[in-house]
């Protein structure tokens, strides 16, 4: 594939296997169509935000080469979630997988359940973290460094548990 578009995504996961779940929907991005997994991050494991009364997360971020659109990437993205059981009860609800769009090229994109780069992104270290490690010197359109933000996010709890050669 020749001058896809660089993508971000981020994984989650705290239901069935948090673990095996988030392993496994890397391994499934990497079939969409038109598009290859450039690199994954480390597995973290993260405590939960808004709803507190769930398990732990696990999450990680992918960065993808991709020839879809946003919109047809999004598309693919709710495609798996559904196809791994994820329901949505209400915001913050626990979940077999959440799959994100964070970042695309350095698109700065707002429609119907579609923002891009991801509202809450810079507000979350389990997203921050995962991402600076793919890419170190990643730039959030709208926001600034991913870096800088993520000193905001100190006193979020997150462990890796995992290494990206694993």
């Amino acid at each position: 594939m020749s001058s896809g578009h660089a993508a971000f995504v981020g994984l989650g996961s705290n239901l069935s296997d948090p673990c095996k779940q988030v392993l496994d929907a890397i391994e499934a991005l990497a079939g969409l169509p038109h598009t290859k997994v450039r690199a994954r991050s480390s597995l973290y494991r993260s405590t939960p935000i808004g709803y507190l009364e769930q398990p732990d997360f696990i999450n990680a971020v992918v960065q993808l080469e991709t020839m879809l659109s946003p919109r047809s990437l999004l598309d693919e993205l709710l495609v798996l979630e559904g196809k791994r059981g994820r329901t949505r009860e209400f915001r913050n609800a626990p979940r077999t997988l959440d799959l994100d769009v964070l970042l695309y090229d350095d698109l700065r994109h707002h429609e119907h359940h579609l923002v891009i780069p991801h509202p809450q992104m810079h507000l979350r270290a389990f997203v921050l973290c995962p991402l600076l490690e793919l890419a170190p010197d990643v730039f959030i359109p709208g926001v600034g460094r991913a870096a800088e933000a993520l000193l905001a996010c100190e006193q979020q709890q997150l462990e890796r548990v995992e290494d990206a050669t694993g």
